[in-house]
């Protein structure tokens, strides 16, 4: 049993195709400026010899502004994996 309900306003599918439109002209948007970030990356890597995967939270850190809250996890993650795992332990 189908529970979709089709509007059946021409009116209606016309706006829903047109959102469909600019849904996808955003996704191709999106997909460039992926490749953008991914050539630069590479870019930078190869430069400065620096590892990508150091770039890319680098860049993650300065677009949301959030260093100290990416290293305080990072120092809380290094905390508990020593308790769980030191030989101590």
């Amino acid at each position: 049993m189908n529970n979709l309900i089709i509007p059946s306003s021409p009116t209606d599918r016309q706006a829903i195709r047109s959102a469909m439109k600019e849904i996808s002209n955003s996704m191709v948007r999106t997909e460039g400026e992926r490749d953008y970030i991914k050539e630069t990356i590479d870019d930078l890597s190869d430069k400065f010899d620096l590892p990508k995967k150091y770039l890319k939270k680098v860049a993650s850190a300065y677009h949301k502004q959030n260093i100290a809250e990416t290293t305080e996890v990072a120092d809380d993650v290094e905390t508990l994996y020593e308790a769980l795992f030191s030989a101590e332990a």
